[in-house]
């Protein structure tokens, strides 16, 4: 399912290194609601947490 343009704003925003208080401010949104989309945009992008780097790709067999 695609990212709705909210999710990708705060994904950006984290990637930024903007923290989660910070997020809430710029966006004026909830914690929740920022915990949330942060939740549903990690596995999407293949991270754990949205300051971890983006994955590496798999370079193959050696």
């Amino acid at each position: 399912m695609p990212l709705t343009w909210q999710e990708r704003r705060v994904s950006q925003l984290a990637t930024a290194g903007l923290t989660n208080k910070e997020i809430v401010e710029r966006i004026r949104r909830s914690p929740r609601t920022v915990s949330t989309h942060l939740h549903r945009v990690c596995p999407q992008a293949g991270r754990h947490h949205p300051r971890d780097p983006p994955p590496r790709p798999d370079p193959g067999p050696p």
